[in-house]
């Protein structure tokens, strides 16, 4: 699948290390925002999420709040 994968995390998250980690121990490609520095993509994520917390990942139009690492699976492909 060739879905565009966002991240939008901050340095200080576990949880976005381990998601950053995973997609590229995959060889997934993906931009990654660090909201602690950037307020426009901050409330950007909070639009598309509704949640304030990190990780949110975009795949393609889905939202994932979290490292649902199933949900990320499902959606890519990987097995």
């Amino acid at each position: 699948m060739n879905a565009k994968v966002i991240v939008y995390s901050t340095p200080s998250c576990p949880w976005c290390k381990r998601a950053k980690d995973y997609f590229r121990t995959n060889g997934i490609p993906f931009k990654d925002y660090d909201v602690s520095k950037d307020r426009a993509k901050a409330e950007e994520m909070v639009k598309k999420s509704g949640q304030m917390g990190v990780p949110v990942i975009t795949i393609g139009s889905q939202v994932i709040v979290g490292f649902d690492k199933n949900r990320i699976d499902n959606l890519l492909g990987i097995h």
